[in-house]
């Protein structure tokens, strides 16, 4: 078979592969991308990110008009109300997305065709469209960008009706009256979140002591206590022995101990695996690690010259954003161009109901690497905003070094994933914390609170290096 060469081959066009692409055109390569499906976007536009984020602000809306109401007007969701109708504007946002996709491909002069790749060679692969037609591939570097799927444990018999994957979640018809979700990580915590502000009763259960584990405590036990507050319950360091459909309308997740819980249906959002079983890696020398992942070095490259690997398919956090970054810099590493500041700088935003986001170090992180911290908190309640918005109950936490410059930013509230942007091109510019205090914020704002955060940074006595949070 002829093999069509290319600079750059990205398989996969999906957060990741898409900004390979783009990096790589932008650069002056030649390249093609492969998507399997139909559109472009990969799962985050059609099962994960936007459908997800889509039926979140709804919650949201929910949430935050009976928080800002109280019990002036009574407000419930039917129970017969269908999940998709509350997924408002779903097909428009998508198809927008898709098509913004699409054209920026198109723009930049990246060929995107369709249909399912798998390598023959080191760097040469065959499509197979969807009419059996095949098409030979080469590529200088191939970019692995095919994402990833919901992890499905054996003893967890999902049959996306009563028992789903976080995938299959989204189709329900209706919403139940009561759900079960297994994990506690990203995409648990932020399902668990949306599906009670919208009225359903929720029970979270993890092996682990807390949820989103990578994330600063203080957040996640914040997050924890509004949680039950808003009536959700989180039952940690459990394991979870069986889960079985009763044959009628109840699934029983029965816990190590004897204890069990009943709901009308159960979710498993405990990890997701590569897709690659169909990329026939073997021909390349590469294998997956004992996770089924891709390994890969700090610049994203593989054991295997001229491949490299990027998103989900290499590993958590497993985040479009993360991604995109990802297939950005592996593109210029492998180019030998500067892909710009370091990793640490991007930012983590969790789509939780309250969100959560975080960038640069953590207290703990920077006690182990300077021997001590100076951290400032903001409380929501403490702001203007937050009391007109009545949502007292964020924090936004910045941390320095001994020396007052910031090294870190930590955000609990709405708007959390927007506010940390502020903080991270502080670290960007590498400021000290007295850069909020000398300069003005919109009043009244939550970006007031890193003024706050700072002021109450700059009171600390810096002679007592902060301890390990609990």
């Amino acid at each position: 078979m002829i093999l069509d060469p290319y600079d750059i081959v990205v398989v996969g066009s999906g957060p990741a592969g898409h900004k390979a692409a783009i990096q790589g055109a932008k650069a002056g390569r030649g390249v093609v991308i492969v998507e399997e499906e139909r559109g472009v976007g990969g799962a985050c536009v059609h099962q994960g990110t936007i459908p997800s984020k889509t039926l979140r602000e709804t919650a949201i809306a929910f949430s935050q008009f009976r928080r800002r109401t109280g019990n002036l007007f009574e407000l419930a969701v039917p129970e017969d109300l269908q999940v998709r109708s509350l997924m408002v504007r779903l097909v428009e946002v998508i198809s927008a997305h898709e098509t913004f996709m699409a054209d920026q491909l198109r723009r930049n002069g990246v060929l995107l065709l369709h249909g399912r790749a798998r390598f023959v060679g080191t760097r040469e692969l065959v499509v197979r469209s969807v009419d059996g037609k095949e098409q030979g591939l080469s590529g200088d570097l191939v970019v692995i960008a095919t994402g990833s799927r919901p992890r499905l444990p054996k003893d967890v018999p999902v049959d996306h009706e009563h028992i789903l994957d976080s995938d299959s979640l989204l189709s329900l018809i209706y919403l139940p009256r009561s759900l079960t979700v297994l994990g506690a990580g990203i995409i648990a915590c932020e399902y668990a979140s949306i599906f009670l502000s919208l009225g359903v009763k929720v029970t979270m259960i993890d092996k682990g002591p807390r949820p989103i584990s990578f994330l600063d405590p203080e957040l996640t036990t914040r997050f924890v206590a509004l949680f039950e507050q808003a009536g959700g319950r989180f039952i940690p360091d459990t394991v979870v022995e069986s889960v079985e459909w009763d044959g009628v309308g109840k699934v029983v997740t029965t816990l190590r101990g004897g204890a069990s819980i009943v709901s009308d249906k159960v979710v498993s959002a405990l990890g997701r695996v590569a897709n690659v079983e169909r990329l026939d890696l073997g021909r390349t020398g590469l294998a997956t690690n004992a996770q089924g992942f891709i390994p890969v070095d700090a610049e994203y490259r593989t054991v295997v010259p001229g491949i490299s690997a990027v998103g989900d398919v290499i590993g958590p956090p497993s985040l479009a954003s993360t991604g995109m970054d990802q297939g950005r810099r592996a593109v210029c590493y492998a180019l030998g161009l500067d892909p710009g500041g370091p990793t640490e700088f991007v930012p983590l935003g969790v789509y939780t109901i309250p969100e959560m986001s975080s960038v640069g170090l953590t207290e703990a992180e920077a006690v182990d690497r300077f021997g001590a911290a100076i951290v400032g908190r903001a409380q929501f309640h403490e702001l203007a905003r937050g009391q007109i918005s009545a949502a007292q109950d964020g924090l936004l936490k910045i941390v320095a070094d001994p020396k007052g410059r910031l090294v870190g930013v930590q955000i609990l509230g709405d708007g959390a994933t927007e506010l940390i942007h502020v903080g991270q091109m502080a670290l960007i510019g590498r400021l000290d914390v007295r850069a909020f205090v000398e300069n003005a914020f919109n009043f009244p704002t939550y970006a007031e609170g890193y003024r706050v955060a700072a002021l109450d940074a700059l009171a600390q006595d810096k002679s007592k290096p902060a301890r390990h949070p609990v």
